[in-house]
């Protein structure tokens, strides 16, 4: 389970955020929804461990997050998150395997591959160089190499966002089959894709702006 107490984030020069505490039960499946700059990303890197809070934690499983140091927050993060990121951040001279398989410098067990590709549809793409795929293709080698550390929180940013509705929903239904029994929190802007997920969050409600003040980093 994770929880979120008295959340705030400010950044230099910018309003900050305010975030109204929020429970993640284990093995359901939440979207975030909101329009730009309403504080989706800037929650999922919180409770990645990317940013600390400005006041207030992030815990998991009871276990204060946000009070560990950043080279404690990195290894949970190696260890039980997995994250999509939106623009994918792949290497596009490597091959899929190759781009997965990275992760073993983390010490992640990627014995599973060809199994999760399979699942993911793009079994027969392991040995193609990134460059050559499609933008739905390259989201599923990023949800490969987010799930092959079979983590427990799965965090996703916009992982349809650069995809139409048709390929978009397909890669969606996907990700909610091979994230099953982990938590999974997806920020999204289309609202029709909402209906998949277990619970809904309208970030609108959930973040309101606080005033800025000097000091910080980061970027909403």
């Amino acid at each position: 389970m994770i929880e979120t107490r008295n959340l705030t984030r400010r950044f230099p020069q910018e309003t900050g955020l305010e975030y109204t505490d929020l429970t993640f039960a284990t093995g359901r499946s939440y979207v975030l929804l909101g329009a730009s700059g309403c504080g989706k990303s800037t929650l999922l890197n919180l409770i990645a461990g990317v940013l600390t809070p400005t006041t207030g934690t992030v815990s998991v499983d009871g276990v204060p997050l946000s009070a560990r140091s950043q080279r404690e927050r990195d290894r949970f993060r190696i260890q039980k998150i997995g994250y999509i990121f939106q623009d994918f951040r792949l290497i596009e001279e490597m091959t899929v395997e190759d781009n997965i398989r990275l992760l073993q410098i983390e010490h992640v067990d990627v014995s599973g591959l060809q199994k999760l590709l399979d699942e993911l549809g793009i079994g027969a793409l392991r040995r193609r160089k990134v460059r050559r795929l499609s933008g739905g293709e390259k989201q599923r080698v990023a949800i490969a190499r987010a799930l092959i550390k079979r983590p427990d929180i799965v965090l996703a940013d916009e992982p349809t966002g650069n995809l139409n509705y048709a390929v978009g929903r397909q890669i969606m239904e996907k990700l909610l089959d091979t994230a099953r029994g982990r938590t999974l929190i997806t920020v999204t802007h289309d609202e029709r894709l909402a209906q998949l997920f277990d619970e809904r969050i309208d970030m609108n409600a959930v973040a309101r702006p606080i005033a800025a003040r000097e000091g910080g980093e980061g970027k909403c």
